[in-house]
């Protein structure tokens, strides 16, 4: 099987919604992964898992900036589509709390 270090879009999302499926219960969860996402290692999933908590401590430490998403005219749920309803929710809260200010 192949391995690399670099990750296309698909792989990424195949890597997210496998980690829905396979928590940290699941018996060969790394091989189960590593199936999901197709042309990557168990060490390379493990390695990409590594980085993506890193990357989410990260961000809720505050070192990395949330993007300042701009409001369009319409459905603001469309907007924010790649969110789930919760998320949704947040940004709404947080940009009604920021209008107020």
């Amino acid at each position: 099987m192949a391995s690399g270090s670099t990750w296309t879009a698909k792989q990424n999302k195949l890597f997210e919604n496998a980690l829905a499926i396979y928590d940290k219960d699941t018996p060969d969860r790394w091989h189960n992964l590593a199936r999901a996402v197709g042309g990557k290692t168990v060490e390379d999933v493990k390695r990409h898992y590594e980085m993506l908590v890193e990357d989410v401590n990260q961000i809720e430490a505050g070192h990395i900036p949330l993007p300042n998403y701009k409001k369009s005219s319409g459905n603001s749920k469309a907007n924010y589509s790649f969110m789930d309803e919760e998320q949704r929710s947040e940004v709404e809260l947080k940009q009604e709390s920021e209008s107020v200010e």
